[in-house]
């Protein structure tokens, strides 16, 4: 018997709406626009016949490519095969590893370096986005002064003029103003410098620098540390507001560790995840229990949370909250609370406090020496738009920083940079700050210099460059010389001077050892001995301003504070929560948006004081009410799009919202790709003490599956071609999305096809609610070609362009598609993408930058995963030449998961790892009435819920 589906997309379906159900069996469901109104039968295969004659003639097109040889080859390169080199990506100081591959000594993709413990060999999506950012023409721009072009001579000249200034006066005028540094190097460069001229000053700052939780450290131990979380060794985690599977500082590290504790077929205790907070984040949705509080109310359950771990007082209210500190106690040494960047130090100093009330010090977390230098000097930065103000800065140089952009709008850097004699500002692109400085220049792609940079746990890192620059400019060591010297050293002359212990003539070539493996070893932070101070025991946050509404402001998922706010791989990526692509609209609790009459698309008006910004508006289940979120790093300009709202930061008021009576569409592709079907959910769960009880109970509990198939038989190939994905540990992170789409040439498609359910993603990650709107519990699916043996796609096809291989492998042979589509209306699961445009010659990536392995298609055909086929095929070949059997394939969003939630291999294999997950009792097949006998199978996700709070999350 069917049972009837829980789970939901979007409000829309949650409500029953008809338009949802009328998309679940329509195909195109912007036919009727794109063809007018009325349309008949006879225009419909007129476009029809139209649009197969433009595929036949574009099927041969193909880009212009100009391939020019090296003169004198590289070192180790053999022609055909790729190489690879490690680095590092760096984001808010801290580095994660990485490894960069190279095509004829081209950087072409970037996976994770296992070596180093940031990465364990998984790699998000910033990192993977630096490919486009390194082949962007956009950085191709030159010095300026005053906004036009100038000569180097010009600015050198200039540079020395002010290092005489310097000088005379021991720096007392300068001011150096960058982002957050761990690169041992640079901030050697700036001790050196400070040494030199003591009156000068050097300000880090970043939009979102986590300063609170260093301020909130010094509270609680009275010096600098630094808490890193061992979420292997907790077996009850509580998490207020926290960014710690996505975000943080080693993200990619905690979440692999928080994953392996989540699949009760492979551990033997799962852990358990409380999460409390205003505004749904991946963290919470990986919660056992999630529970949504307004930031008062979370400052009230902190205090009584801390009364109850620390003074033993008894919880009156809620009973929820009672039952996790119970939950806590009885895991004491074995329990951790993490608490998210945004709220004050105060908060950060009383979770120390309770951890350490808890035995969490040394077993479930590690303080170390602090890896980032004076990071909680948070008075800094409104300290220099005073200084300037009152003229007291003469000469001001802004490396990788954009004030005049992201500074709180209560700053007003723009004007007080203006009262500055000497601005020099060093970007990767032209934005606001270079515009305003007086000169204005390059700054080279960290894959174009050397440097090196420290990992969360303080693990270096010798960055090395992956190719001469481009497009020509400086460093930031280089940048940074240029003040005090007029024929400074080069940059590798200084990184080698800096780590001259590892060049020393012995056996163990320490240099070439951390240049190969990516990390310096032994260069790891030291643990810290010191004593939690009594007073932040008794420590109180302070009051949060009280109102009808609460404007919050968080980096944007994908863009962050904006330095990735023109690259299209990100701004097409779906968000994992909203599933929101190309834009930044403000974000709203159902219940306040009903109060407010308020619609997805209504565009209302935010005031703050003098300040305002308009935009429109999202309604995002599970948010605290009353609660509207701002997503900060879009607005800039025209060109980049999206809304501004730094302007709103900085003050202390009320904001009031008024609806402005006008709509805008937002491409949200959460409705995209509907699948339907009859038997339930998608997205199988469970209770872990039901799995104790009966491994098989979800088996048992589903709709009756797909029947035997009296024609059915097994490929005939040396190998079966398999996954599966583990969905109690897949995060959302989208991290296999942009990974496919890096590997594979898959085009972006811009805003405007997006809204016309035209994106190109081979891998989509579906996100299901269940439950209450205002507190829903949400899922995470990733859903691709599913390879299935009785595929649905071959039979329809009248050019035999999908077929079988002899693996098991639904492929495509592109020259014979006609784009008929029908494969793609018989498809179930919705998996096909159909290229309507010639997006390849259109989208601004580089050809350099693309696979050589992986065609590029053209307009007019079907394109869909492959299982990395090109990766495969690879593997045979080597097997071949070694005369022994095929080995272990990696697919793209296998090697880019820091969870490990996908299993790729060889069926045919009894011991290879695809097979004992297949076999696990938590295994199904999505649509498994449909009768297709996919390759990709599912582990259902389970859930560790404690039975005093039973199921309400």
């Amino acid at each position: 018997m069917s049972q009837i589906a829980k789970q939901w997309r979007s409000l829309d379906e949650l409500a029953a709406d008809a338009a949802t159900i009328e998309r679940f069996s329509d195909e195109f469901p912007d036919l009727a626009e794109a063809l007018g109104s009325p349309h008949t039968r006879r225009r419909v295969i007129r476009m029809i016949i139209a649009s197969t004659a433009a595929a036949g003639i574009s099927g041969c097109d193909d880009d212009e490519m100009l391939l020019i040889p090296a003169v004198r080859a590289p070192e180790n390169i053999v022609p055909g095969l790729p190489n690879f080199f490690s680095g590092a990506h760096v984001r808010n100081g801290y580095a994660t590893g990485t490894v960069v591959a190279h095509h004829m000594g081209r950087p072409i993709r970037v996976d994770g370096n296992p070596l180093h413990p940031a990465s364990l060999g998984a790699v998000d999506i910033f990192a993977q986005a630096e490919l486009m950012e390194f082949y962007d023409p956009q950085r191709d721009w030159a010095i300026r002064k005053h906004g036009k072009p100038a000569s180097e001579d010009e600015l050198k000249q200039a540079l020395a003029l002010e290092r005489d200034e310097i000088a005379s006066t021991r720096g007392r005028s300068l001011r150096i103003l960058t982002g957050f540094s761990t690169s041992p190097t640079f901030v050697g460069q700036i001790d050196a410098l400070l040494k030199a001229y003591p009156e000068a000053r050097w300000i880090q700052w970043e939009p979102f620098s986590r300063v609170n939780i260093a301020k909130g450290a010094q509270l609680a131990y009275g010096q600098a540390v630094e808490a890193i979380p061992k979420l292997d060794a907790a077996d009850v985690i509580l998490a207020l507001d926290s960014d710690l599977l996505n975000g943080a500082p080693g993200s990619l590290s905690f979440a692999r560790r928080f994953a392996a504790r989540r699949n009760p077929t492979r551990t033997g205790q799962m852990n358990r995840l409380y999460a409390i907070e205003t505004i749904p984040t991946l963290t919470g949705a990986m919660a056992d229990h999630r529970f949504v509080a307004g930031p008062q109310e979370l400052n009230r359950f902190v205090m009584t949370l801390a009364a109850a771990l620390l003074a033993n007082e008894p919880i009156v209210a809620p009973q929820w909250l009672d039952a996790v500190v119970a939950d806590l106690r009885r895991n004491k040494g074995r329990a951790l609370i993490h608490v998210g960047p945004e709220h004050p130090p105060e908060t950060h100093a009383l979770v120390h406090a309770m951890n350490e009330a808890l035995d969490a010090r040394n077993n479930t977390f590690d303080l170390i020496a602090p890896v980032l230098r004076d990071a909680a000097d948070a008075g800094a930065f409104p300290d220099l738009a005073e200084e300037m103000r009152r003229g007291d800065v003469r000469t001001l140089l802004i490396i990788d920083a954009n004030p005049v952009f992201a500074a709180p709008g209560a700053v007003g850097f723009a004007e007080a940079m203006a009262r500055v004699p000497f601005t020099f500002a060093l970007s990767r692109s032209p934005n606001k700050t270079t515009d305003a400085a007086l000169f204005a220049a390059p700054l080279l792609h960290p894959w174009e210099s050397w440097s090196d940079a420290r990992a969360f746990d303080g693990t270096a890192t010798i960055v090395q460059p992956q190719a001469l620059p481009l497009y020509g400019g400086y460093d930031a060591c280089q940048a940074l010389a240029l003040l005090t010297q007029a024929q400074p050293p080069t940059t590798v002359e200084m990184v080698k001077t800096e780590w001259a212990s590892l060049r020393k003539n012995d056996s163990t070539d320490a240099w070439h050892a951390a240049l190969a493996n990516g990390i310096v070893e032994g260069s790891a932070a030291k643990s810290s001995n010191v004593t939690l101070r009594a007073e932040a025991r008794s420590l109180s946050p302070p009051d949060v301003l009280s109102g009808t509404l609460t404007l919050l402001f968080r980096p944007d998922p994908y863009v962050w504070d904006g330095r990735y706010a023109a690259n299209p791989w990100l701004r097409e990526l779906p968000h994992p929560l909203t599933r929101i692509a190309w834009d930044n609209p403000l974000l709203i609790a159902p219940k306040t948006a009903r109060r407010l009459k308020l619609e997805n698309g209504d565009i209302a008006r935010v005031t703050i004081g003098a300040a305002q910004a308009t935009a429109p508006i999202w309604i995002a289940p599970g948010q605290a009410q009353n609660c509207i979120v701002a997503p900060l790093g879009l607005g800039e300009n025209q060109e980049i799009g999206g809304y501004d709202y730094y302007p709103l930061m900085g003050r202390n008021a009320e904001p009031r919202v008024e609806k402005t009576g006008k709509r805008v569409d937002i491409a949200s592709v959460e409705r995209h790709q509907s699948m339907f079907d009859a038997g339930g959910d998608f997205v199988r769960t469970g209770a872990l003490d039901e799995f104790l009880k009966n491994k098989h109970f979800l088996a048992e509990r589903a709709a009756p599956g797909a029947e035997q198939n009296l024609y059915y038989r097994e490929p005939e190939g040396p190998a079966a071609w398999a996954m599966s994905i583990d969905l109690g540990a897949c995060i959302g992170c989208n991290a296999c999305v942009v990974a496919c789409q890096a590997e594979n040439n898959i085009p972006v498609v811009g805003k405007e096809q997006v809204l016309r359910q035209r994106e190109l993603h081979w891998l989509r990650i579906d996100r299901y609610y269940e439950g209450d709107a205002d507190q829903p519990s949400a899922y995470f699916q990733p859903v691709l070609c599913m390879h299935c043996e009785a595929a649905p796609c071959e039979t329809v096809c009248p050019v035999g362009a999908t077929v079988h291989d002899s693996e098991g492998l639904n492929v495509m042979v592109y020259n014979r598609c006609i784009g008929t589509r029908f494969c793609s209306n018989n498809c179930p699961y919705k998996v096909r993408r159909f290229n309507y445009f010639a997006y390849a010659r259109e989208e601004r990536r580089s050809p350099l930058a693309r696979n050589p392995e992986v065609t590029v298609r053209a307009r007019g055909v079907m394109e869909k995963c492959t299982f990395c086929l090109q990766r495969i095929a690879a593997e045979r070949i080597a097997a071949d030449r070694e005369n022994r059997p095929v080995g272990e394939v990696t697919t793209a969003c296998q090697a880019a998961c820091p969870t490990q939630a996908f299993t790729f291999g060889n069926l045919n294999e009894s011991g290879s790892a695809v097979a004992a997950r297949k076999r696990s009792p938590l295994d199904y097949t999505l649509l498994a009435s449909q009768n297709t006998r996919p390759r990709v199978s599912y582990e259902a996700r389970i859930f560790n819920r404690n039975q005093e709070i039973g199921k309400t999350r």
